[in-house]
This record gives structure tokens, sequence and C-alpha cells, in this order.
């Protein structure tokens, strides 16, 4: 999960990355990197921290040019490295600096052929760095002497579908030509592109998100589809074309439960509207389950949530209640390293509001659950606050899978929903009762915002990873990389794993 943004303008374009970043600082708070190209010289800054902390005047001012990427990260292999701060930049050929969202699946095979066939060095264990020295080296085989050329570029692209596996949207600048951006087969993370009129002409952005567009005045054009290569050069001439042989939009589902703004809209689905959804279909199944009388109010843990509890007590005719507070300067528990730091977090994140527990029976309504530590502290909150009965929703289907497209929750171990039913589970963080959405509801929550939208990534929910090459031998693996295991499931429970399929319906 990182955002990234890419501009090509007719005026100075630092201040207009740094200002996107701002506004997709939700998707990393691990590090933040902005590179700009003036002439054939590319200037870049990138440092750990929130963009805000990052970049100071005097960094700002070391960006000139009117073309220009930046990105915002945290870690999706378990590293905190400075060094692996995006964007990344080769040498050869031309000049490439390039950043990218999302997490290749067979990096470490591209690392082995870079090396022993490509005759190419890594300096880093970063995959983007690996993607970006796949895309420089397939650059360099298409080309020769000085010249390049769009159709050049997407021949390279084409084959960068071939080789890389796993999810990947991203923007790359080449030195003295322009900015090329590009999207998986499947088109797993999002992008879109957009556009701005003034006196000087035409001016182009591409964003992981509309709201970064939205926010800084462009008017949204379109969502890059998957496969798809766009380029567009320094003199603003855009240049699009399908890269690759069969490509299939496959969203990430998580984008819509929680990673995403509300105020987005991603491949034709407003984000918001997905949510509200959420909370009408898991309202139909908590009618099914509960009767008058027993639940007394409802209330979001808030953000993300908001909306799927709004229309859920709105369905179920019950009293909508904000419990707690948030204090929006603690980052992302999920994200956080360390089970102490995340329970830690938790209290300071959220405060509960004691007259609206006291002597009542609560349903709290979360976005999803992943590791379970927020829950059991929020369930524990409300008792303390005086609740005499806590029962716990989920916006979400259990996450029973490791992600391993770009979010930052790979090991089964870590999932609190991993090889326990949902009354084990409901155990565990301590609540009364615990409701689940259904996956299809999940999927239809999605699919009627876009009908022309036939699948989606959710292998953290189903099992099914739509790249087709992970096994069971490569979450093995991961996992062993991270060095995180649950000793009560690791070594006695193996879920059957539903692998390889090429599509979902």
């Amino acid at each position: 999960m990182c955002g990234i943004v890419g501009v090509v303008s007719n005026n100075p374009v630092n201040q207009l990355i740094y200002d996107a970043l701002l506004l997709l600082q939700h998707r990393g708070q691990d590090a933040a990197g902005i590179a700009t190209s003036y002439g054939n010289k590319f200037a870049m800054y990138k440092a750990n921290g929130l963009v805000r902390d990052v970049f100071r005047t005097r960094n700002m001012r070391s960006l000139p040019g009117n073309m220009g990427i930046g990105q915002v990260r945290y870690p999706t292999a378990g590293s905190f490295s400075e060094e692996e701060a995006q964007p990344f930049y080769v040498n050869a050929p031309f000049g490439i600096v390039l950043a990218h969202n999302g997490n290749l699946t067979n990096a470490p095979e591209l690392k082995s052929e870079l090396f022993k066939r490509d005759r190419r060095h890594l300096n880093t264990d970063s995959d983007s760095e690996v993607l970006l020295n796949v895309l420089a080296h397939q650059i360099q085989q298409e080309t020769s002497g000085y010249s390049l050329d769009p159709e050049a570029l997407f021949r390279a692209v084409a084959v960068v579908h071939q080789r890389v596996r796993g999810s990947y949207a991203v923007v790359a600048q080449i030195a003295g030509y322009g900015l090329l951006a590009f999207r998986d087969p499947f088109g797993i993370r999002p992008l879109c592109i957009g556009y701005n009129d003034n006196e000087k002409g035409r001016e182009y952005i591409l964003a992981s998100e509309s709201v970064a567009l939205e926010g800084l005045g462009f008017r949204f054009m379109r969502d890059v589809q998957p496969g798809e290569a766009i380029f567009i050069d320094i003199d603003g001439n855009l240049t699009a074309k399908q890269c690759a042989v069969n490509p299939v939009l496959n969203p990430c589902a998580f984008e819509y439960v929680y990673l995403a703004r509300p105020d987005s809209v991603i491949d034709g689905v407003s984000v918001y509207l997905s949510r509200l959804k959420m909370g009408e279909y898991l309202a139909e199944k908590m009618k099914s389950q509960f009767g008058a009388g027993d639940i007394d109010v409802v209330m979001p843990i808030p953000d993300s949530s908001r909306p799927a509890a709004m229309e859920l007590a709105m369905n179920l005719n019950l009293d909508y209640r904000e419990g707690f507070i948030k204090n929006r300067y603690i980052g992302r528990t999920f994200i956080m390293p360390g089970q102490a730091s995340r329970k830690k977090s938790v209290r300071q994140k959220l405060n509960a509001i004691g007259s609206e527990f006291k002597g009542k029976s609560v349903l709290l309504v979360d976005d999803s659950i992943v590791r379970g530590t927020t829950s059991r502290e929020i369930v524990q909150m409300a008792r303390e606050s005086g609740a005499k009965r806590v029962i716990f929703a989920s916006a979400a289907p259990p996450v029973k899978f490791p992600n391993v497209y770009g979010i930052d929750m790979p090991t089964r171990g870590e999932l609190i929903a991993y090889g326990r039913t949902e009354e084990e589970v409901c155990r565990e963080i301590t609540a009364d009762a615990l409701v689940y959405q259904d996956v299809d509801a999940m999927r239809k929550s999605i699919f009627d915002l876009n009908p022309s939208l036939k699948g989606v990534e959710a292998s953290c929910f189903d099992g099914y990873y739509i790249t087709g090459d992970v096994t069971e031998g490569y979450l093995d693996k991961l996992e062993a990389s991270r060095k995180a295991p649950r000793a009560d499931t690791e070594d006695t429970i193996r879920s059957p794993l539903n692998l390889n399929r090429a599509n979902l319906d």
C-alpha cells in the first residue's frame, strides 16, 4: 500500500507533487520522496517520515523542473530501511527514476535473472528496484542510439508484463523524454489520470487515487486500464497503448474496504458508496441473527467504517452514535511493527465517550478485523465505559489469508481469523457476539456500483491468487523471511488455499 503521483506540466511541479502526496498520505506513512527533472538532469529528495516532516523549504527549492514523480510508502516486505524509500534511479539507458505501488511475487527469480543474464546490479532488497531494472533492461533492448519513441517504450512494457508477476502501478521519468506510467495486467493496484488546461496549455497528472486529482484542481480523465501504458512527452503529448495480451480488471477489494479515501472513485466505483453498500448487506445478514431489543445503539470504529455503520443503523432502524473519538495524529495501527506498539497505540488513538456506552447493548462496526489486537482493545474499552453487552460487526469478511500484492499483512500467523472459526475469533476479541460480512456480499457491494466490473482481487478473504504463482511453498518462504509465526496455529493448522486461479468470476 503506497501512493504514487506523476506530473507533466508547463510550470514547476515540486509544490504540486508535494500537495498530491499530502492527499495520498493515508496510503503510506513510512517514507516519502520526490524526483523532478529539468533538461536532462534529475533532482531527488527522499527520507523516512511523513510528507510534512520529510520536506523542508530547502528540499523543495532543490527540486526544480516541470516534470516529476513522487511516492509515499510503507514497507510491504518488512523492511524499514531509508535507502528503500522511493523513487529509485538507474542511469542506463537514458536515465530513469521510478515509483511503484504494489508487490512483485516473483522478485527473487527476477533478481537472479538480472544478475546472471542482464548483468544488472541491485543495491537494496526492494522489489521496486527490481522492477525498475527489468524496465530499464527492456527499454535498452528495444532502442538503439539516442532516439526513444513511444512504441519502443510500449514494446518494453509488454515484455515487462511477461516477465513480472504480482501487482504494480508505476510512474517513471525518462531524462529528456517524458513520463511513462503503466499498470499490471490485472489492475490490482489503482492508477488514474487527470488533466488541467491553463494559459500555457495542458498539464497532466497520474495518481493512485482520484482524490489527489480533484484536490489539486485537475479534472478526472479516466482510470489507467490493466496492462495499459501511457507516455507523456516533455511537450505534453500523450500516447497510450494496451501492452498486455489478456488484461482482466481485478482491482483490490481491500481498497474499497479500508485503504482508499472514501472520496475517491476507483475503476468506476465510488469508495464511499461501496462502503454504504457493505453496511446495507451487513444489515440484511444481521436481521436474521438478532431480534428487536438485542441492540440499543450502533457505533463505528472511526474513520473508515463510518459509512457502513451509518447505513447499517438506518437499515436496522437503530440509533447511530459516535462513541469513540479519534486522535488524528496517531498512525494506522495495523501498519505498525510489533504487537506491543499496536496495542499501545490503540488507547492513544481512540477514546471512549462513557455516556454513550453506559448500560447499553452496543453494536460496534469496523471495516475489517486483521490481527485482532485493535478489536480486542476496543471491546475492552467499551466494557470499561459501562456497556452491558458488546456485539462486534465487520463490514468485510474474515481476513484468513496473506495478502501478497502490496498490503503489509503477509503471514498467516498474524491473522486472527486464520485457522479459527468465527466463534473462536469472537472469544479472542472478547465480544459477546461477532458478525462478519459474507464474501459474496462484499463483492456485490462493489459490483452493484459498476456492473461492467466482473472481478476483484480478494485473496486475503477467499484464498484465490489471480497471478497464478502463489503456492503454499511461496507463503512458507515469505513467513520464514519475516520470522513472525503464531505458535498456537502456525505448526498445527493448514487452511487449504485455492491457488492459481486465473480469474475471479
